[in-house]
């Protein structure tokens, strides 16, 4: 064992001749070890959150989704499109048409986005998991149907329960307003409802799914507005998001007149936030950890003065100026490293058991009941180093200006 490490390491355990050094020392190996254990555990429940909230948009979102580059709507009639359909690859291939409509129930109505699906759109999308109340279907013995998202249905009052149709309004195409008759200027379906799903506030108070054919009957539309594409799973990376080399093929096979955006990108704005967000958080908190390291300073200084009579045998016994500030950096960093190491253990350990048993609750109503938790290693391996570098700076200082 090296002399400089051997007697830091006394330094560091043994008793001090002024107390109050030991207690500042325990402060400032506690406040570091609080400060990475809030660390741990405010990272991974910002983990958790953000892949609850990736998950939820996941699973609603395609693999690849198709639009055009100019315009509203599109026929996918053409032989790319014909070759997408039956590329063994591609698991589902859904046209989808969007609009917004009027939507009367009794005397209660809303404006929403309207998704024209097919009958297989429930279980490829994901979205006949989500349902609430009834059976995720457009069409059933030949008669259309209505699926709502959840605060649709409760701004409507829907009741699947009663027999009564939802009016889907649409403004007619191409005819004039006749004075004598101002409702002939709309385009009316009546839909029996026969779902209600929830994935998130903005979904929820937002869309309503029908048969494509009825929606592009109301609103005079003959194309579609997308192509929702699905792979298997050998077409997609480990993050579930479908490969570059896959998504360049399907936009070069369409060509310029078409965008093709993965999940990600369906959902930029949304990643960006979450990326920044998490930025600033690592900001905030290790200034945090900067101002509670200071304590550290605060300790070695009050140390190197408590020890000036060490330092005067240790110099007599041939000890160099660098070896004796060695053996004092060593002595602060090792504090670092003693708070780093307990707290990021101790933040370990609440993760695991929040993780576990779910004891610190969320409230209201939210997706999940509990605070959701995520470790990251690469996390756990950034506290530790930022923190470890914070304690190596601050121990220069005092030395420094200590032991001259």
């Amino acid at each position: 064992m090296k002399p400089d490490f051997f007697i830091a390491k006394r330094y560091l355990f043994a008793r001090k001749s002024h107390n109050v050094i030991n207690i500042i020392s325990i402060i400032s190996a506690a406040g570091i070890a609080i400060g990475c254990a809030a660390l741990v555990i405010i990272l991974s429940i910002y983990n958790g959150f953000d892949s609850l909230v990736k998950d939820l948009y996941d699973s609603t979102s395609p693999d690849l989704l198709i639009t055009p580059a100019k315009g509203k709507t599109f026929t996918a009639d053409s032989e790319a499109f014909a070759q997408l359909r039956s590329d063994p690859s591609v698991a589902s291939f859904s046209e989808v048409l969007e609009e917004n409509i009027f939507l009367m129930y009794g005397d209660n109505h809303a404006v929403v986005t309207a998704r024209g699906v097919d009958s297989l759109y429930g279980e490829a999308s994901g979205l006949a998991s989500r349902l609430t109340a009834g059976n995720f279907l457009v069409s059933e013995g030949g008669s259309p149907r209505m699926v709502l998202a959840a605060k649709v249905s409760g701004t409507l009052g829907v009741n699947l329960a009663f027999l009564t149709p939802v009016s889907a309004i649409y403004p007619a195409v191409g005819d004039t307003l006749n004075l004598f008759d101002p409702a002939s200027i709309l385009q009316t379906e009546y839909i029996f409802p026969s779902g209600v799903i929830s994935v998130d506030d903005s979904f929820d108070g937002k869309y309503v799914f029908m048969p494509r054919d009825l929606l592009g009957r109301l609103t005079g539309h003959d194309g579609i507005s997308s192509v929702e594409l699905r792979f298997a799973p050998q077409a997609l990376s480990s993050g579930g998001v479908v490969t570059n080399a896959v998504q360049k093929n399907v936009a070069r096979l369409l060509g310029d007149s078409f965008v093709v955006r993965n999940k990600y990108q369906q959902n930029e704005s949304l990643y960006k936030v979450m990326r920044y967000e998490k930025l600033a958080v690592y900001f905030i908190l290790i200034f945090v950890m900067l101002i509670i390291s200071c304590n550290a300073l605060g300790s070695l200084s009050m140390l190197i003065i408590d020890k000036k009579e060490d330092i005067e045998i240790l110099s007599s016994m041939g000890a160099t100026k660098k070896q004796i500030r060695r053996i004092f950096r060593m002595e602060g960093w090792m504090i670092s490293m003693l708070g780093i190491v307990i707290g990021i253990s101790l933040g370990l350990l609440i993760c695991f058991l929040q993780a576990r048993y779910c004891f610190v609750k969320l409230p209201g109503n939210f997706v999940v009941d509990a605070y959701p938790v995520k470790v990251q290693w690469g996390d756990v391996l950034v506290v530790f180093t930022i923190v470890a570098a914070i304690g190596a700076i601050m121990a220069q200082l005092p030395v420094k200006r200590g032991i001259k």
